[in-house]
C-alpha cells in the first residue's frame, strides 16, 4: 500500500506527516498539539533573531532601551527607519517610539511623513488601522536584508 503523507505550513516552515494507513496519520497528527508548535515556533524565533543580532553588527546595536543605529555610513531616512523596524521585536514599532530611537541614533527625522511615504512604497503596514503601530511589511523585510544590510556591510 501506499504511503499517505500530510504537509502542513507553518509560520517557521513546514512539518511532514506521513504513516501507512488514516488511523496512523490521525494518531500522528493528534501528537501535534498547541504546545509542541508553541515550542517549536518559539525555538526558531530565537535562531532567528540571534542570526538577525549578527546581520546587524556594527551596524545596530541592541541595548536595554532598544535598538541604536552606530554604523558610521550614510543612511537615508527611509533606511534609518527601516533599521530600527528590523531590529525591533516582530519589525514592530509605535511612531514615538520610532522618534525616540532614531533621535538615540543622533537621527534628526521627521518620522509622520517618512512612514507615511514607507506606507505608499508598501515597506510598512499598519497591523491595526487605528493604532500608532507600523510594522515592516514581507516587502519592507525583504528590502533590508537583500538591499540595505549588504550595502551597508560593503568595505
Amino acid at each position: 500500500m501506499a504511503r499517505i503523507k500530510l504537509g502542513i505550513k507553518t509560520p517557521f516552515g513546514s512539518i511532514e506527516v506521513s504513516g501507512e494507513t488514516p488511523s496512523e496519520v490521525l494518531d500522528a497528527l493528534e501528537r501535534l498539539d498547541q504546545e509542541f508548535l508553541a515550542e517549536i515556533n518559539e525555538r526558531v524565533s530565537a535562531l532567528l533573531a540571534t542570526q538577525a543580532r549578527d546581520d546587524l553588527k556594527g551596524i545596530v546595536d541592541i541595548g536595554r532601551d532598544g535598538p541604536v543605529i552606530v554604523t558610521k555610513k550614510r543612511l537615508s531616512h527611509y533606511e534609518a527607519i527601516g533599521l530600527i523596524l528590523y531590529s525591533m521585536k516582530d519589525h514592530q514599532s509605535s511612531s514615538r517610539e520610532l522618534k525616540r530611537r532614531l533621535a538615540a541614533s543622533g537621527k534628526k527625522v521627521t518620522v509622520p511623513a517618512r512612514l507615511h511615504e514607507m506606507r505608499r512604497r508598501g515597506h510598512i503596514f499598519k497591523p491595526v488601522e487605528k493604532a500608532p503601530y507600523y510594522k515592516l511589511s514581507t516587502k519592507g523585510v525583504k528590502w533590508i536584508e537583500e538591499e540595505v544590510l549588504p550595502q551597508l556591510k560593503k568595505k
